[in-house]
């Protein structure tokens, strides 16, 4: 038996919106796209949404609607992917690295708190795993005069103090991506309430042109339009927008079975000494788009990097989330060390991301729990 660590939940209702999207022959942003973003705003609930092509796209225009510029700097935790930080660079201002917290995996208020200086002028926020990092302290933390632009791109749907993420705050970021908990292949989408906000990333998502310019080649259109600022080439497509609208649709179910799936990891696991249990905080409610396995590898004999090649042999894969920035060369180059980020390196050494996904047969889940319970027992110390 083979278990990947992600398969999209794809059914024959997607390949139609596909089919009839090329049907129509209007294949990159138009109506389709539209109606996506007023069905994830009614979902969301708020004024407007902004579809583009990534996240990281939508973190990028995040940054450029509050001027983010040479000298700023952004507070980013230091267990996230490449793209919460590049960004950053995006906009030729310093990202500033915090550790987070080993239980969450999540930035801390006083992490903002001990990072921030003068020259802050945002925190990005990275709601792990499905989980909300503690929004509320984080504002507060980081002061009235700094922006909060959340990357959500492993929430949705996730709720903090009863409420969904995107409902609220600043900018709120969302990945489409193959992975994701709502897949287009590819894709994003901004949620803001600030509606100049919200008009000039329609501009700047498609190299800011007037922001019906897509209608050119239509009837309704015309081939007239004008340039108001240097923009970007990150609009999405009807094709893939089509495919959002249907997978929207399933949001609610695909996430009750993944939540189903981390309750029988949890339970499966909690007995074991050798597993230490993922924390989530009193006030969330995880979308589950990921599974923290984390080991107490005090109590083993092999290594987390070991113990993921067992779980490969016998037909498991796993990935890791994340290696920290701090890692990577770029970073080293500018002075960041592992030993200044203590909680993202104890994450880092420990975590395992296990399968969890809508298509896991009952038999596959078993089998994950089996076999990871069988490598512990056989590498106790």
């Amino acid at each position: 038996m083979i278990i990947p660590f992600h398969k999209p939940f794809i059914g024959e209702e997607e390949v139609e919106a596909v089919a009839d999207s090329l049907r129509r022959g209007w294949l990159t942003m138009g109506q389709k796209t539209i109606e996506f973003e007023k069905k994830f705003s009614e979902y969301i609930g708020v004024s407007g949404s902004v579809a583009v092509q990534s996240c990281t796209a939508a973190l990028h225009l995040g940054l450029k609607v509050i001027e983010c510029k040479p000298g700023d700097e952004v507070i980013i935790p230091a267990i996230t992917f490449a793209s919460t930080a590049e960004i950053v660079h995006y906009c030729n201002a310093r990202p500033v690295l915090a550790d987070v917290d080993p239980r969450t995996h999540l930035l801390t208020a006083e992490e903002v708190e001990r990072k921030k200086t003068k020259k802050t002028k945002a925190v990005i926020p990275v709601h792990y795993g499905g989980q909300s990092v503690d929004l509320d302290a984080i504002r507060v933390a980081a002061g009235k005069s700094v922006f909060i632009i959340e990357d959500a791109a492993h929430a949705l749907p996730a709720y903090y103090k009863g409420r969904l993420i995107g409902s609220r705050g600043d900018v709120v970021c969302f990945s489409f991506y193959a992975t994701k908990t709502l897949t287009m292949g590819e894709g994003g989408m901004i949620v803001t309430g600030n509606k100049k906000w919200q008009e000039r990333m329609r501009r700047l998502r498609l190299h800011g042109i007037t922001s019906d310019a897509w209608k050119r080649y239509t009837a309704a259109g015309s081939w007239k339009y004008d340039v108001f600022e240097a923009g970007y080439k990150y609009n999405t497509t009807d094709i893939n927008a089509a495919m959002g609208i249907v997978q929207l649709q399933k949001l609610e179910a695909m996430t009750d079975v993944r939540c189903r799936i981390a309750q029988k990891y949890n339970e499966a696991f909690s007995e074991i000494e050798e597993i230490i249990p993922y924390m989530i905080e009193k006030n969330n409610k995880s979308a589950w788009h990921l599974y923290p396995l984390r080991l107490d590898i005090g109590r083993l004999k092999i290594s987390r990097d070991e113990f993921i090649e067992l779980l490969k042999s016998r037909g498991i894969i796993t990935s890791v989330h994340f290696i920290p920035l701090y890692r990577f060369s770029l970073y080293k180059k500018a002075g960041w060390k592992v030993k200044d980020f203590p909680g993202s390196e104890w994450v880092f050494k420990r975590e395992i991301s296990l399968p969890i996904y809508p298509g896991m047969t009952e038999e596959e889940i078993a089998f994950v729990i089996e076999n990871v319970i069988d490598i512990v027992k056989k590498n106790r110390k």
